[in-house]
């Protein structure tokens, strides 16, 4: 069973095939993504590997290693949570208590 590792603290320019190549040297890499933002592009400076075997081997070699200049979190991604697609909790407005004041005005 193949295993899901997180990797933080990526230079901006590092590449997904940066990513492959460094952890196939610890087992079989079937997929490598670095996370970029959905508006600019930019790397977010983290990502993704999956590897069929050798995960543990990449954890404990690479987890505080430098790469690319910086230096690597690495561990086992834990399942992304769901989180709603609406613009906000509507139970907390962020505006406090609109039930109005004192003075009767609205704002």
């Amino acid at each position: 069973m193949s295993k899901n590792l997180y990797v933080g603290n990526l230079s901006f320019q590092t590449t997904a095939d940066d990513l492959r190549e460094a952890f196939a040297q610890h087992g079989t890499v079937t997929r490598s993504q670095v996370i970029s933002d959905r508006e600019t592009g930019r790397s977010r400076g983290f990502g993704f590997v999956e590897m069929e075997d050798g995960a543990e081997e990449a954890i404990a070699t690479l987890n505080g290693a430098m790469f690319q200049g910086r230096t690597l979190t690495v561990n086992e991604a834990k399942p992304r949570e769901e989180r709603s697609r609406t613009g906000g909790d509507y139970q907390r407005g962020g505006y406090g208590d609109r039930s109005g004041s004192s003075s009767g005005r609205r704002w």
